[in-house]
């Protein structure tokens, strides 16, 4: 009779191998944890069971808000870079450089689903590698159990059990359940017993708590901070509808022209192109970004860099934002500044994106060759050689590499001089560069063109870059023939101060002259290649005087804000 209510032993071990899985997922939830950015600062976000998402914030206080997550799940965020003792700090010192720290805030509320999104796919991949490492773990235990029994004593213990299955598992089963209605139950989690804050009232943090100095802080200057969210928000809402009505416009200009037989391309054979550069972080420009690359049908977007200001790991969510303003299937081609860094590049190719490593690619059959920049920039410090390659050798292996392929179309760089060599060499027909945050071309140098784009967060001499623009934003519509490696036109989207958005007529890109016994290389705004330009050695430290360096750049002195101004 025992026999027969004993279940078979296919079942028992699927029994058992589904019990150890849930332990484990439960395991590997609760405990997921994952260190990112919020707003500014670094942050270390951990899984837990309160039904409470609580951001410490040290001995400034605590936020706390009801937590959005199924099943009782919440999380703790402890906020670094904040001093454990402000004692040393006096109040007002400590107020101003919150204050100061507003429009980098500005990053985060522009586009909070992105941290967001961004924190949850950190959370669950943290809790997938926990929950793996766990059933790991009870595996092997499991096994080294049954080899230190032998066989003789597992038979012993499968006699007594097997005829119990079905006692056990309905035993897991209530302790299951139990745990589930204690955990997900509807007893209201702990809390600060503070009133929620009148400042988030109407935003995604309504009803949010706040602990501590913080209350204190956020009730003075909250409400600015909103207000800066909410200006931000208006003007790049109106800038996008401004951009959808310039691009209709321009669309009925150009079929007046296509009807009186002004037709310079086909745009079923070509291949266009959207370059942006020095975006500085100014995410609000992210919106713009896709509809321009939606509304021209963008095959590629280019990325001249300068994606951040100091190429930090906070600044992920600047580089989370650019990725989600490119339209899907579309590729973005990026050739890193000196603002960026190695860990900006990481971030860049976890999206997916072509970070340019010295060597040539292919997309859209047009091939494609650049770098990241040989220097780095950081605010407050100046800019140093930070790779084994200074500038000049740079620019060296890049001609060198161009002439070798025999076939590139398009260089991609950052810094425009960088690509002269290349240009002179004749193995390279078309450049794009950024930098200097002026529009500068094309223009031929030596036997190529070159075109310097403008910034596409209307970066401008002593002002910070994250807000409504302080300058005119551009970015430029490039048309390529992939047949012929040759571009064709370009046309110039504009985005003023005043959220006024202009689309340009597309300029036919001239052909290059031919040289006539010896070009004259040198232009009124450099030598042939003058790396006193970018090697810091060799000129004063703009940083001491907060003058122009060779290249006419402008940068800030170390007593400058976080933000801005943005050196080039």
């Amino acid at each position: 009779m025992t026999d027969r209510r004993e279940p078979p032993r296919w079942l028992r071990w699927t029994l058992v191998a589904s019990a150890a899985v849930v332990a484990c997922l439960v395991y590997g939830v609760t405990t997921a944890s994952a260190e990112l950015n919020l707003g500014p600062h670094e942050a270390l976000y951990e899984v837990d069971t309160d039904g409470l998402v609580v951001t410490d914030l040290g001995p400034l206080g605590t936020l706390e808000i009801d937590s959005p997550l199924p099943l009782g799940l919440g999380a703790d965020i402890t906020v670094k870079e904040i001093p454990a003792d402000l004692t040393a700090v006096d109040q007002a010192s400590t107020l101003d450089r919150l204050v100061g720290d507003l429009d980098r805030y500005l990053q985060f509320y522009d586009s909070p689903e992105i941290t967001i999104d961004a924190a949850t796919r950190a959370l669950v991949a943290s809790a997938i590698r926990r929950s793996v490492a766990a059933l790991v773990v009870v595996g092997l235990a499991g096994w080294g159990l049954s080899a230190l029994l032998g066989r003789r004593r597992r038979k012993e213990l499968s006699a007594v059990l097997a005829p119990r299955t079905w006692q056990l598992t309905a035993g897991v089963v209530v302790v299951a359940v139990v745990g589930a209605t204690v955990v997900s139950g509807d007893e209201a989690p702990v809390r600060s017993g503070r009133p929620a804050s009148e400042v988030f009232a109407g935003t995604a943090l309504e009803g949010a708590r706040i602990t501590g100095r913080l209350a204190s802080v956020v009730d003075t200057y909250g409400g600015q901070l909103l207000e800066l969210y909410d200006d931000n928000e208006a003007f790049y809402a109106a800038a996008d509808d401004d951009l959808h009505q310039a691009w209709r416009s321009w669309l009925i200009r150009d079929a007046v022209r296509t009807n009186l037989g002004d037709v310079s391309a086909s745009g079923d054979d070509v291949v266009t192109m959207l370059v942006v550069s020095d975006l500085h972080c100014n995410t609000g420009m992210s919106t713009l970004i896709n509809s321009a690359a939606t509304l021209a049908g963008a095959d590629v977007v280019l990325n001249a860099g300068d994606t951040t200001m100091n190429g930090t790991a906070v600044e992920k969510a600047c580089v989370d934002s650019f990725a989600a303003a490119v339209p899907d299937g579309v590729p973005m081609i990026v050739a890193d500044g000196n603002h960026d860094s190695v860990l900006t590049s990481e971030q860049e190719a976890a999206h997916g994106q072509t970070v340019l490593d010295g060597s040539v690619v292919e997309v859209a059959g047009v091939r494609i060759l650049g770098d990241r920049d040989a220097l780095e920039t950081r605010i407050g410090e100046g800019t140093s050689v930070a790779r084994e390659r200074t500038p000049a050798e740079q620019a060296e292996d890049l001609a060198e590499t161009a002439c070798e392929d025999g076939d590139v179309d398009l260089l991609l760089v950052h810094t425009p001089v960088v690509g002269t060599p290349a240009l002179e060499s004749g193995c390279v027909p078309f450049q794009v560069s950024g930098h200097t945050h002026r529009r500068a071309g094309p223009e031929q140098v030596g036997q190529g063109m070159r075109y310097v784009s403008a910034s596409t967060a209307g970066a401008a001499s002593g002002q910070a870059t994250v807000g409504p623009l302080r300058g005119t934003a551009e970015m430029t519509l490039l048309r390529v023939d992939p047949e012929e490696g040759r571009v064709i036109d370009l046309q110039v989207i504009t985005v003023d101060p005043d959220g006024q958005a202009t689309v340009h007529d597309r300029e036919p890109v001239p052909p290059v002259v031919p040289a006539v016994g010896q070009l004259d290389r040198t232009t009124p705004s450099e030598g042939p290649f003058d790396t006193s330009q970018d090697d810091p050695s060799s000129s004063p430290d703009p940083t001491e005087t907060g003058g122009a360096t060779g290249d006419d750049e402008v940068r800030p002195s170390p007593s400058a804000s976080p933000v801005g101004p943005i050196a080039p």
